[in-house]
């Protein structure tokens, strides 16, 4: 009977001794690492299944017909916008001598090229014609419509169609450059060009 006694209490000795080495011991301030990957059961290693999204209410959806409907469009708008954008910043001003509306050879070589630009992009163009201070309103506006007009008539003469070109006159409402001296008048005696959209 001991020695049954004796086999069962070491049997337990061995068994709880056996327990014991296999638990590591961590101190409440320390992270306990995540296990390797290789340890992990096959069953954990398979992501989880994502969870269907709700749907939205019938309002909210909008179809894949309806966004490929609207992307072309959006594009469309893009593109036309980089165009307009890019015309602007090829067409010249043409400059003016005091107190006329004649076009000189430089006036006349700056419309040529914008009649280039204009002939290969199917945009409508503005001509604003500018005076200097120098004068009335009532006159410098005149006088900015006759400069625009001069610009207006000789696109045309170079191909350019009418019905995509308009004038205005800002008389010396809107100076380029400020100042009162001769080089400022000379850049305010001048016609611009704006692209408009189609």
């Amino acid at each position: 009977m001991k020695f049954t006694r004796s086999i069962l209490v070491g049997l337990a000795a061995t068994a709880l001794c056996a327990g014991c080495a296999k638990q590591e011991v961590v101190k409440h301030d320390q992270m306990i690492p995540a296990a390797p990957a290789a340890a992990q059961p096959a069953s954990a290693a398979k992501p989880a299944a994502p969870a269907p999204a709700a749907k939205a209410p019938a309002e909210e959806r909008i179809s894949d017909t309806a966004i490929k409907e609207a992307q072309p469009a959006a594009a469309k708008g893009a593109d036309a916008m980089g165009e307009q954008s890019a015309v602007q910043h090829l067409l010249e001003k043409v400059f003016f001598d005091f107190d006329s509306s004649a076009l000189s050879q430089a006036a006349r070589a700056s419309l040529a090229k914008n009649a280039d630009v204009l002939k290969k992009h199917n945009l409508k163009v503005r001509i604003e014609g500018n005076c200097d201070e120098l004068g009335s309103d009532d006159y410098n506006l005149s006088l900015g419509e006759s400069r625009a007009a001069s610009a207006l008539k000789y696109l045309k003469a170079l191909g350019v169609p009418a019905e995509r070109m308009s004038i205005i006159s800002y008389g010396k409402e809107k100076p380029a450059a400020p100042g009162h001296d001769d080089a400022a008048r000379a850049q305010n005696r001048r016609d611009e060009f704006v692209v408009l959209a189609k």
